[in-house]
């Protein structure tokens, strides 16, 4: 007999996921207040479009490793433990770009702890958000509820940080001080949130058999699909929007926290259209959001050619829909495949592979300064290479749904 490890749940209501929701948020707003400032930065520091661009995708590089580790700390110790740490890094990734005004250093610094935070919380908990939502009877209510709840930070962080930098006295400090006292709050709700993850020692004889085809799945299907996810995201966030913003005059900041808090919003409202496609058991899902992502970028790129802000507004509303509706779809997918063991670093495996495409905007300025294509270009290419990507997805999961492995409890069941 083999001693392994299962997973000890607590008793929750119905309203439990309010905390590990409010968390995601919070950290949410951490992770996008930064996009509308990048024209404030540029003005402020003399930054060039593509020093800033990284300095917005040096957050996946402190985020995609801590998503790794958080996953795999939580489905040991819990999910209470990983989230309540990436709080506190996220607010200190605030006060460290509060002080980053004069000091670009400080601004890098500040947006790698908000990565690592993000990582921390986001596979995390979405794994929370599932198990919390466990009571609802349908599976697709923790994805929701995960994307609505990170998008809703996501949308909001960088609507109240544009405006505060457009109006507000000192606007390099005090964009940051709405995001410290929801943090602040973040921490007292979550700390009375129920735990789930932590595994107790139990004889048993652990099951292989699923690992193979999980990894087969995710090289053949969650590799192509989720870096689109972010994808889309970063182009409406910090690159299609910035473009435009050079032809509305002295309210481009405002204009930045509109384009962001649109996508956003719109990617919230996105989650009946991804609840009505869904079909158990059919690639329906997973190929509408990848129409969708084909789409968003192509009219991203006529967007792009014509610099028109309210063309481009559209834009970033279709970018939003592609977003909201792939990552539903990828929490999902994800989600449904691991078992309560491996929830925590199957669903952060996911999220770091599509924090992958917040390096789009990074690539497409360096292309635009090195190799002087123009943005519409860059923008249509990057459709052509979703459209191929879509045309493998289809032929992957043509045949399927097919023969995915029941999950171990399932076929325990079935026994």
């Amino acid at each position: 007999m083999v001693t392994t490890e299962s997973v000890t749940q607590p008793v929750v209501s119905s309203r439990s996921w309010w905390g590990a929701g409010l968390a995601l948020a919070a950290i949410g707003w951490g992770a996008n207040q930064f996009a509308p400032l990048i024209v404030l930065y540029q003005a402020r520091l003399g930054l060039s479009a593509a020093v800033l661009e990284a300095m917005f995708g040096l957050y996946a590089l402190g985020l995609v490793p801590a998503l790794l580790i958080g996953g795999r700390l939580s489905d040991r110790f819990g999910r209470r433990p990983v989230v309540l740490p990436a709080l506190a890094l996220s607010f200190a990734g605030s006060c460290l770009l509060m002080a980053g005004g004069d000091q670009p250093n400080l601004l890098y610094v500040g947006r790698f702890l908000a990565g690592v935070a993000s990582g921390l919380a986001f596979g995390t908990g979405a794994a929370w958000l599932k198990e919390l939502s466990a009571g609802a009877g349908d599976a697709a209510v923790g994805p929701r509820r995960a994307t609505v709840t990170m998008t809703s930070g996501f949308a909001a962080g960088p609507l109240i940080a544009g405006a505060l930098a457009q109006w507000a006295p000192a606007p390099t400090v005090t964009v940051y001080l709405p995001h410290l006292v929801l943090v602040a709050v973040g921490v007292a709700v979550v700390r009375r949130t129920p735990d789930s993850g932590r595994r107790a020692a139990v004889p048993t004889v652990p099951d292989e058999s699923p690992r193979r085809p999980l990894r087969r799945h995710f090289l053949l299907v969650i590799l192509p699909f989720a870096p689109w996810v972010f994808g889309t995201a970063a182009v409406g966030v910090a690159y299609l929007p910035a473009l435009a913003a050079r032809n509305v005059g002295d309210k481009a900041l405002l204009y930045c926290a509109v384009a962001v808090a649109l996508g956003g919003a719109v990617g919230i409202a996105s989650q009946p259209l991804a609840k009505a496609v869904h079909r158990p058991g059919t690639n329906r899902l997973l190929l509408t959001a990848m129409g969708f992502v084909v789409l968003s970028l192509a009219f991203a790129a006529l967007a792009a050619q014509v610099l028109s802000p309210t063309l481009a507004l559209a834009a970033v509303a279709v970018l939003g829909i592609a977003y909201g509706v792939s990552q539903f779809c990828g929490l999902l997918e994800v989600q449904q495949l691991a078992d309560t063991r491996s929830l925590g670093i199957a669903t952060a495996a996911y999220q770091a592979l599509s924090y992958l495409g917040f390096a789009f905007p990074f690539l497409m300025s360096l292309a635009q300064a090195h190799l002087g294509a123009s943005p519409g270009t860059l923008l249509l290419i990057l459709a052509a290479i979703a459209a191929v990507a879509t045309v493998w997805l289809a032929v992957a999961t043509g045949s399927r749904r097919r023969r995915l492995p029941a999950r171990p409890t399932e076929r325990s069941a079935a026994r």
